[in-house]
């Protein structure tokens, strides 16, 4: 296969502490052209982030040491990379236990055994999602205001009251299709689609998960999120700022 030379400057941190699986992951990402970095325990994962930028993690939860859920917390809440996507990969396969990785900050989940094209396709789908959140021109209306709730699609910073709240990738991209179109009532699979990417599946109630994340989060602010009973989410009507 040749490399994505269009991807081939995003560098990849893989965590497993299993060789075999480590460099198989490694082999599978390097192939579509990324640079991986490959390391064994969580430790060096927390050190490693303080010393390159990534535009992924990829993450096992069961690590030497420090776990990939401790690992997922402190990134988005004291890294300086706190908005890498992080794609978790496990033996973990219970409903809970996904719900917690999601919670924790995981932006998308993939149990083993897995799949290397499935595994490659959600990596390439957060990768893909970031540097278009990246990249794209900022499009004509850049700030979004309902209530107390700020969203700067430029700069990607919510602020609820004046006071500023990290979200993850994941996060970010719901809250600001939901207020690019506010009044429109969003069906899961539709937002699944926006948030996920198109051909790739997620968990059940994945969006559920993230919008009481968002919730959480916003605090105060939370009441702009409305539930649909048996549709989907909308957010409140907003007003745009230039």
């Amino acid at each position: 296969m040749e490399p994505n030379l269009m991807l081939e400057r995003e560098r990849v941190l893989v965590v497993e502490d299993e060789a075999e699986i480590r460099d198989l992951i490694s082999l599978q990402l390097q192939r579509e052209g990324y640079f991986v970095d490959a390391i064994g325990s969580g430790e060096e994962a927390m050190n490693q982030l303080t010393q390159q930028k990534y535009q992924l993690v990829l993450l096992d939860w069961m690590l030497p040491g420090v776990s990939g859920l401790e690992i997922t917390r402190s990134i988005r809440t004291k890294s300086k990379q706190k908005n890498v996507p992080i794609l978790m990969v496990t033996a973990r396969v219970e409903p809970h236990d996904i719900v917690l990785g999601l919670h924790a900050g995981a932006d998308d989940y993939v149990t083993k055994p897995f799949d290397t094209k499935v595994l490659v396709a959600r990596a390439r789908a957060l990768l893909r999602r970031a540097s278009v959140q990246e990249q794209t021109p900022s499009a004509p209306l850049k700030i979004l205001e309902v209530g107390g709730l700020t969203l700067n699609a430029e700069n990607h910073e919510v602020f609820c009251n004046g006071e500023q709240t990290h979200l993850t990738p994941s996060e970010f991209k719901l809250l600001h299709i939901l207020m690019l179109q506010s009044g429109k009532v969003f069906t899961r699979e539709a937002l699944i689609k926006e948030v996920q990417g198109a051909g790739v599946s997620v968990v059940d109630r994945a969006i559920d998960t993230h919008v009481f994340g968002l919730r959480k989060k916003l605090g105060p602010c939370a009441d702009i999120l409305e539930t649909i009973r048996g549709i989907g989410y909308r957010v409140k009507s907003a007003q745009y700022a230039n």
